[in-house]
This record gives structure tokens, C-alpha cells and sequence, in this order.
């Protein structure tokens, strides 16, 4: 028998056992060459495509009977499901969109098993993710989607008011309503049960004839938009590769690896739209842990979760976890729970509150044009020797080093080099410049934005626009944002290092530092402040503490403290500065959408 009869034949058995690769489209699973190549890509058996798609159908193989997903429905059940019932479900999900040719996918949902569902389904059916914020105004919500593309959207019943705008200019576009209950009553449901039976009248393939790895894994796989909060939503390219590489990143910087049987129980009280819920959906995937998903921010609901499901990790911003460690329901808990503390730079005072409860705070930070978070502060045995405890949260709540799947970050100089080059600052923790990035979880750009993209990579480089000085054992720390340094007579004033100091007031909740104009001096920094329950603080009061207190300088003293109710924030916790400067030039006290 010749070769070529030998290979004929070969492909032929083949075939007749996985009758699949014949039909499965380029980078599904069963889609190899008898040659041993991919189709869809000049690789071979050493090679394969990366996309997170992939991370579902593998736990699911591996442990088909582990809980996937925890939820309180909106009508108030708790549901349980199995990663079988959840692979299941996105499959049917993706064989939906590939019948109805959707391409680009809108979400417009919180926290719940239909977005994680979709996420994967989307990615399934090759198609393109479109998370957005659900606490955005209309407008906002129809600009996205009209900048995206969107040619379906998948809404929450509780969001479906924002899309009146949408639908009244778009009444093409199908709305795929999700009712959250734990009866099979929604169309998105409706929509998960026509993908199960169109896969059989395709012959019952199954994840085989999907695109668990994409064709091209430097293709778009989501779009994550910024928030716009002093311009229009941009939005940012995803790509399988990146999603891969950063979810992997999470599973290793985050721990949510666990062995023996364990699984990492992970409590989503960060937004799954936002940077793609950090690529948290597809790592915890990835882990085989357990989704606990969260229609909204609840003190006493989280509480009970930590102490009664035993939560293993969750990420948040510092308000959240101030306002957590505030709750009369909080206490120590009796094992150790793994926080991801990001959004906006922690404190050290923080940290330690957190600690006392068990609650062990790592810092990373990020943007949404690096898939989320790109670094973190990395906790060193030696820290514990310190002479003074204080001095370890300070060294924790630094941004630290670039993630394990990423090159290292830097901080450069604001001005270039002779040739036009870009240059270092020193590592001394004293010379202040921008941090920037490069490497496998840099976005690809902004979608339709080629001069905002040319001027995010300028020089080469990913740039974030936050200031910082580099530490001699190589640890970044941010300074503040390059627009929320208050110049005052001459001198830098960092918000950030005065927000710091003043939040360690017995009394004092939150606090946030903006600059007002001073004749006089240019600048001056102003704060507002939240108290904690049954304070007696005043202005005058807080303003004499400052000037006591000897870690500020005189010229950092705020002459003007308010203390508001609540402060404005953005979907994830982050304080939102450019509002409070909006009520210092007179405008609306509103908190902001």
C-alpha cells in the first residue's frame, strides 16, 4: 500500500469516527487535518489557537457534576448549577446565534447566570461581546451599541427601559429579554432552547462544531467601553489571544487554583461589564471554581455569603471594601478570603482594617485597555519582619509589578529622549513620570478610533495617564492621575497621598481630595467626606486634626472640608472626581449615573 492510499484511508476512518471535523467550522476542537495541521492556521499538533471559549467545555469534561454557578434570581430562588448544565446552556446559546447569523452581541445585564452564559456563548459562536454599563444614561446606552454594531442585545428585564431610545431608532434589532427567575420563561431562555435544537438538526455536534478556539486569535472577541466620563465611550478591542493570556494571569496572581478537591468560591461583587468583569468570567472558568453571582452591591447579603458559603476570593474597589468592613454584619472571619482590591489606589490604613478581618487585601491595577488588571503589589515574606506593622500595608498598597502573562510595567519620563526615544525615571521612589505598558494583555486599540489608538501606544508604548515613581526594589506606585494633581503655589500636591492620611480620622468613612481655585495660589485642595454612623465632625474640627497632624505639610492643609451623605461613584466603586469638580464650578448635586 502506498503512502498516499495509507493517508486516504486514514482520513477516511477518520472522518467515520468523528464525523464532526467535516462540518465543525475552522478551530473547533475535532477540526484537524489528518496531517496533524489545524484548519484555520499554519500550525500543528504543537500549536493551537488560544481563546477562553475553550475554558468551559475542558471543566465541564473534567468535572461535569461541580457547582459552576450560585444565584439569588430576582424573584428571589436560589439556583444551582453544574458546569454540564452551564456548558450545556452557552452552547445552546452560541448554536442560537450561529442559526440567527448574530454577529456582534450586545449585554445589558448585572451579575447573572444568563450574562456568564452569554459570555462563553458569544465567544462559541465566534461572534463579538458587547458588555455594557447598565448605570449609564440612555443616551449613553444608544450611542454604545450604535458605535458597536450591535446586531442583537441580550437586556436584564430590570434594564429594559434604558433600550426605549434604542428601540424607537433601531426597531430591527432583536432584544433578547433575560427575566432572571429560576423558571425557563424568558425569550433568552426561549433563545438557549432553539439553540439545542437547531444543534440537532445539524446533527447533534455539540461543542465540536463550535469555535472553542478561534480561527484567529488575534481577532476581536469583546468590546469594552470606557466609561466616558469626560468624553463619549470609546471602545476597546479585546482579543482572544489577550483574553486567554489575562485570564490565565488572574488564575495565577489572584490564587484561584486550588487542589485536593477544593475550588475557589468567587463572589462577584465587581461588574461583569465592566473590562469584561476583569476576565474573571473565564478565569474562575478556567479554575474550575464556583460562580457566585450578585444582582447588586448588599452589605448584609455579602456577609452572609462569606460566612455561610464560605467565600474564597471576590474583587472590589476600596469604598466597597470600606463600606464592607463598616457593616455592622462584619466580623472576623474564621478563613482566610483572598481580596483583589483595585479601581482606585488603596490605603494602607485600609489594608490593615481589612486584615484584622481576615479579609487579606492584594492590590493590582489596571486599565480597560489592558483587559483590567496588569499589575500587583506582591507580598514579601521579609515585610514581616518590619519594625513598624504600618509600614508593611503601605508597602501592600502599591501597585507593585506587571502580572506573571505581561512584560514589566514602567514609569517614564513626561519628556522624550534627544532621539525622540522614551526614557526611564530613576528607580529611587522620588522622580515622578507616567506609568505605560507592553506586551500579550495591551488591548488591540479603540473600535473605529485610529487617532485615539496612535495616541494611547505613542512611542511604542501602552500609555495609562497616571503618575507614579518607581521604588528601587522595582515596585511602581501611583501618585495620582496627571488631571487630579493639585498644583498649589508651586508645589505638587498628590490627592491621592492626602485622601490617605485624612481617611485614618477614628471618625471619617471616605474622603476624596479635588483642587479649587485660590487667588493667591493657583490651586488649593478641597475635600469631601463622608462620616461614619453617629459622628459629631464638623468642618472646623477636621480642618484643625490637618493641621495637627504632622504627616501633612501646611501647604497640603485643606482650608474647606464638606461632609456630604454619600460620595459620587462609577459602577465599580471608583470615585468620581470629575463630578465633585462639576459642583465646585456650580453644578447640579447629582451623584452621577
Amino acid at each position: 500500500m502506498s503512502a498516499s492510499q495509507a493517508t486516504s484511508r486514514l482520513a477516511s476512518l477518520f472522518s467515520h469516527l468523528f464525523p464532526a471535523a467535516a462540518t465543525s467550522p475552522p478551530g473547533s476542537i475535532n477540526n484537524l487535518n489528518i496531517d496533524g495541521r489545524q484548519n484555520g492556521t499554519n500550525g500543528w499538533f504543537n500549536f493551537h489557537t488560544l481563546s477562553p471559549a475553550f475554558f468551559l467545555p475542558r471543566t465541564a469534561a473534567i468535572e461535569p457534576q461541580a457547582t459552576a454557578i450560585y444565584h439569588k434570581t430576582a424573584n428571589g430562588k436560589i439556583l444551582r448549577r453544574t458546569y454540564a448544565q452551564f456548558a450545556d446552556r452557552a452552547r445552546a446559546f452560541a448554536y442560537y446565534l450561529l442559526k440567527k447569523k448574530y454577529r456582534r452581541v450586545g449585554i445589558l445585564c448585572t451579575n447573572t447566570p444568563a450574562f456568564l452564559e452569554a459570555i462563553f456563548g458569544i465567544g462559541a459562536a465566534g461572534a463579538v461581546n458587547i458588555a455594557i454599563n447598565y448605570r449609564l444614561k440612555a443616551d449613553d446606552i444608544t450611542y454604545i451599541f450604535e458605535h458597536s454594531d450591535a446586531d442583537s442585545i441580550i437586556v436584564d428585564a430590570e434594564y429594559e427601559h434604558l433600550l426605549d431610545e434604542y428601540r424607537l431608532k433601531h426597531p430591527h434589532i432583536p432584544i433578547i429579554v433575560d427575566t432572571d427567575t429560576d423558571a425557563d420563561s424568558g425569550q433568552f431562555d426561549k433563545a438557549v432552547l432553539e439553540g439545542y435544537e437547531y444543534d440537532k438538526e445539524l446533527g447533534s455536534h455539540g461543542w465540536a462544531g463550535l469555535f472553542a478556539q478561534a480561527p484567529d486569535e488575534l481577532a476581536v472577541n469583546a468590546l469594552a467601553y470606557t466609561s466616558g466620563t469626560t468624553s463619549r465611550p470609546k471602545g476597546v478591542e479585546y482579543t482572544h489571544r489577550g483574553s486567554y493570556l489575562a485570564a490565565l494571569g488572574n488564575v495565577i496572581e489572584a490564587g484561584l487554583n486550588f487542589h485536593d478537591g477544593q475550588r475557589a468560591k468567587y463572589l462577584w461583587t465587581l461588574p461583569m461589564f465592566h473590562a469584561m468583569g476583569w476576565t474573571f468570567p473565564w478565569a474562575i472558568t478556567a479554575a474550575r471554581g464556583t460562580h457566585y453571582c450578585l444582582r447588586k452591591i448588599d452589605y448584609p447579603e455579602i456577609w452572609r455569603l462569606l460566612k455561610e458559603e464560605g467565600i474564597t476570593h471576590y474583587c472590589a474597589a476600596p469604598t466597597v471594601n470600606t463600606l464592607l468592613c463598616n457593616d455592622s454584619n462584619a466580623e472576623k472571619m474564621p478563613h482566610k478570603v483572598r481580596v483583589a482590591v483595585a479601581a482606585s489606589p488603596p490605603t494602607a490604613h485600609l489594608f490593615e482594617q481589612m486584615t484584622s478581618l481576615n479579609l487579606h487585601p492584594v492590590h493590582v491595577y489596571g486599565l480597560t485597555e489592558t483587559y483590567g488588571p496588569i499589575t500587583k503589589g506582591y507580598i514579601l515574606p521579609e515585610w514581616d519582619d518590619l519594625p513598624n506593622q504600618k509600614d508593611k500595608f503601605a508597602k501592600m498598597a502599591r501597585q507593585g509589578h506587571g502580572f506573571i502573562t505581561s512584560l514589566p510595567c514602567r514609569v517614564i519620563k513626561q519628556e522624550e529622549g534627544e532621539r525622540g526615544e522614551i526614557i526611564n525615571v530613576e528607580k529611587d521612589g522620588k522622580e515622578i513620570g507616567e506609568i505605560c505598558f507592553d506586551g500579550n494583555i495591551c488591548s488591540r486599540g479603540y473600535y473605529k478610533d485610529e487617532k485615539a489608538t496612535r495616541k494611547l501606544f505613542l512611542g511604542g508604548v501602552c500609555h495609562s495617564g497616571d503618575l507614579a515613581v518607581w521604588h528601587p526594589d522595582g515596585a511602581i506606585q501611583i501618585l495620582d492621575r496627571a488631571k487630579d494633581i493639585i498644583i498649589s503655589g508651586g508645589e505638587n500636591i498628590s490627592s491621592v497621598a492626602l485622601e490617605s492620611i485624612l481617611v485614618t480620622h477614628p471618625e471619617v468613612l471616605e474622603c476624596a481630595i479635588v483642587a479649587v481655585k485660590d487667588e493667591k495660589w493657583g490651586e488649593r485642595p478641597k475635600g469631601y467626606i463622608t462620616v461614619k454612623s453617629n459622628s459629631k465632625l464638623d468642618n472646623d474640627t477636621m480642618i484643625q486634626w490637618c493641621k495637627d497632624n504632622r504627616a501633612i505639610s501646611r501647604f497640603m492643609v485643606p482650608r474647606e472640608l464638606e461632609i456630604i451623605e454619600e460620595l459620587p461613584k462609577t459602577s465599580t466603586g471608583k470615585v468620581r472626581k470629575n463630578v465633585l469638580r462639576d459642583w465646585e464650578k456650580g453644578g447640579k448635586r447629582e451623584l452621577g449615573p
